[in-house]
């Protein structure tokens, strides 16, 4: 047996039995916090931005010796509504893991390629940094506080010659990003 507390406006804090086996702690609309009985862990439902967008809008160049904006034109989600213009600038404060990727169409044998996070306009993490002999993608990814008002990451990428293509599609070129801490 487990019980289900209740905070109300009318009433204050109320317990109900109930049957599911968990620990609720919820308000007068809802859930909040829901204790399972076996793992002990607890799950709060709330604003916890997340969002995934892609490459869609074509093809990219990349101009060597230059840090590039990698430009994501779609997205599959944005929970928030925090990314836009090719940056993602959540409304809670906290630690987020963020992942990225790029996918070259094309390349320059012995090519200098760099895919990195940028917190704020500047180089926070760098994920690879490697010569593209037979490089076709490259992946990254970082844990980044962000503090919910003015932080806000974007994905770029640094080639050491001319002549590479970022290549488009939901599966090649992409970032994403989810809230795993709040602070």
């Amino acid at each position: 047996m487990a019980s289900i507390i209740t905070a109300t406006t009318t009433s204050g804090l109320t317990q109900s039995a109930d049957n599911s086996g968990v620990l609720q702690l919820a308000s007068g609309t809802g859930n909040l916090v829901t204790i399972p009985s076996v793992t002990g862990t607890a799950m709060v439902s709330g604003n916890q931005p997340t969002f995934y967008a892609y490459k869609s809008g074509g093809n990219q160049s990349v101009t060597a010796g230059v840090w590039t904006v990698v430009t994501l034109e779609s997205e599959v989600w944005d929970t928030a509504s925090c990314f836009a213009s090719n940056k993602f600038t959540p409304n809670v404060a906290g630690y987020y893991q963020m992942n990225g990727s790029i996918t070259f169409t094309s390349y320059a044998s012995n090519n200098r390629a760099i895919i990195s996070f940028w917190k704020n306009g500047g180089e926070y993490s760098r994920c690879q940094d490697m010569s593209m002999t037979n490089l076709y993608a490259m992946q990254g990814s970082a844990l980044i506080y962000l503090n919910g008002t003015t932080d806000y990451v974007e994905l770029r990428t640094y080639l050491g010659t001319n002549g590479t293509v970022l290549s488009a599609g939901q599966s090649d070129t992409y970032m994403n990003g989810c809230l795993v801490r709040a602070a």
